[in-house]
């Protein structure tokens, strides 16, 4: 002999609502700033008409987005946002500045 116990859960009444409502979900919209001077800021878009034409989701072979970044730098996260971050980081650690970069950039295509 089997015994099945049933619970019951009290659940919040949904009286009044429609089967066929469509709930909004709140979107959270993540921004970053990085503070570049002018000259700097310069630089980095500079970089980024030649790397991608400012596109980010431009994609060539195992780099991705607007500065060209390899995909692993991203971590699956695709974002302007990560894009932006990671791009500074990356030019930050490797160059110390964008115009740096920029300068590596014009004597070799690439940074």
């Amino acid at each position: 002999m089997v015994m099945l116990t049933v619970l019951a859960l009290a659940l919040p009444s949904v009286a009044g609502v429609a089967d066929n409502t469509i709930t909004a979900q709140a979107k959270t919209k993540v921004t970053y700033v990085s503070n570049l001077s002018q000259k700097q800021q310069a630089a980095k878009d500079w970089i980024a008409m030649r790397e991608s034409g400012g596109n980010y989701r431009a994609r060539n072979g195992i780099y991705y987005g607007k500065y060209q970044l390899t995909i692993s730098m991203l971590h699956g996260d695709y974002s302007k946002a990560n894009q932006e971050k990671t791009a500074d980081r990356y030019t930050h650690n490797r160059y110390g500045t964008w115009t740096k970069a920029k300068r590596h950039w014009v004597s070799h295509h690439w940074y």
